[in-house]
């Protein structure tokens, strides 16, 4: 009898353990990211979608965390050193920052904490034995949706097309963008022209919308932006003129936004996003963490392996659009064409812009 009630006791003492800590089998993650949080319907709700996709989509928004997962946003980035060690206190056993700016901060706390596991996502050169470092082959998604913004300007028929560039803040990633985008359009209208600003902020699509408003204005046909939320105020103001009849395009970056570009119930503004499949390295440090393969190293995820590609939703990109892309596509996986991802040498091509505020770091 004695036996049996310890037993039951045992058996309580385990289930509390997991009601609290979570089911032990599976690792719980730390998401750390800048202000404009996982509602930037951009590169931060990427990272998001690869944990949801890990743990599946029980969760409370309010409190942005599940059972074993949680989101914590910087209000500044005064706040990424703090909330990186309170993290690190908390025990998680992996904890996720998203984007170039937190790489200093992690970069100190990962070196005080080495038993800690880390991932940044668009970094390449915080190189700590606990610290998984994910970047992506921008230029060779951002060349594929200027190649659909170039054969969309030929099958609409338009006259010595232009296209805009917006960024946000400059820096070697954000360049891939900018150059592979002009290589894209290049490939199929080698003189075409082009124009770019930098916002210097990833969270003021008020300033994206003015210049968009400006270059549409002008006669800019297209635009593609990366520049997280202010990218949404090219997207806006694309949106208001296709609405009352003028024939221009937003370019989504790194999530499918064809429904931010919605003015109808199925007609939007973005032609098409270059899709940067964050949520594809997230799932890949998470799966290291559970079958304990992970490991402090730099990872490029590309055209090759998924990691970045272009979105089809939007049905003005029509078949044979699609089926030219695509071709585009296979040739870079196979080596026929390379994908300059820095200004320095994209200069050298032929044609290429000379003054661009690209900036190579």
């Amino acid at each position: 009898m004695k036996k049996i009630a310890f037993l039951l006791v045992l058996c309580c003492i385990i289930a509390a353990s997991a009601f609290a800590f979570g089911t032990p089998e599976r690792p719980t993650t730390m998401l750390l990211t800048d202000a404009t949080g996982i509602d930037d319907r951009s590169f931060n709700a990427a990272a998001w979608r690869g944990i949801l996709e890990f743990y599946g989509t029980n969760w409370n928004r309010q409190a942005g965390r599940g059972e074993l997962f949680q989101v914590v946003t910087a209000a500044t980035q005064d706040m990424y050193i703090p909330n990186l060690r309170n993290a690190t206190d908390e025990g998680w056993d992996l904890i996720i920052t998203t984007g170039f700016t937190w790489a200093d901060a992690l970069g100190t706390v990962a070196s005080q904490n080495p038993d800690q596991k880390y991932m940044i996502v668009d970094v390449d050169w915080v190189d700590h034995p606990n610290v998984m470092q994910a970047s992506y082959a921008e230029h060779e998604g951002s060349f594929l949706v200027g190649v659909a913004a170039a054969l969309k300007a030929q099958a609409d028929g338009i006259q010595n097309p232009r296209f805009g560039f917006i960024g946000g803040i400059p820096n070697a990633v954000i360049t891939k963008f900018h150059v592979g985008f002009i290589q894209g359009v290049m490939a199929v209208l080698p003189n075409a022209q082009f124009v770019d600003y930098y916002a210097n902020d990833w969270g003021r699509p008020d300033l994206a919308k003015t210049q968009a408003m400006n270059w549409y204005d002008s006669g800019v046909y297209a635009i593609f932006s990366a520049a997280g939320g202010t990218g949404l105020g090219t997207i806006a103001q694309a949106r208001e003129y296709r609405e009352i009849g003028r024939n221009v395009w937003a370019i989504g970056v790194d999530s499918d936004q064809h429904d931010e570009g919605l003015y109808t119930a199925r007609d939007s503004a973005v032609l098409t996003s270059m899709l940067k499949r964050v949520e594809a390295s997230v799932l890949y440090a998470l799966r290291a963490i559970d079958d304990d393969t992970f490991t402090g190293r730099h990872i490029e995820f590309g055209l090759a392996d998924n990691g970045v590609g272009f979105s089809t939703t939007n049905s003005a990109m029509t078949r044979n659009i699609v089926n030219q892309v695509n071709q585009y596509r296979d040739r870079i996986i196979s080596g026929q064409i390379r994908v300059i991802p820095t200004y320095a040498e994209a200069r050298n091509l032929p044609g290429f812009p000379q003054n661009l505020q690209a900036r190579d770091d």
